[in-house]
């Protein structure tokens, strides 16, 4: 249990910031799978605006730290690839 005033503040920022992160990174894992339902669709337009929806999602929470920019790069390659693919 926190002791002093300082780290009882801490405590309860920190509660707020880990339920904000949660919901960043359940907004990407929605865009994520919304990027891969259109690819197995099979609609190569439609997969393409999707995924540019989708870029800027994982940038977005990249940028705030939330995941690590070499696992945005990451997400972003594989999921570019397998558009190109579709054709």
């Amino acid at each position: 249990m926190a002791n002093s005033a300082q780290a009882r503040k801490r405590a309860r920022q920190i509660i707020k910031q880990r339920e904000h992160n949660f919901s960043a990174r359940s907004k990407l894992r929605t865009a994520i799978k919304y990027i891969r339902q259109s690819i197995e669709s099979g609609d190569k337009s439609e997969a393409q605006v999707v995924f540019d929806k989708t870029i800027s999602t994982i940038d977005m929470i990249a940028d705030k730290g939330i995941i690590h920019k070499n696992k945005a790069a990451r997400h972003k390659s594989r999921l570019s690839a397998a558009i190109k693919i579709m054709a």
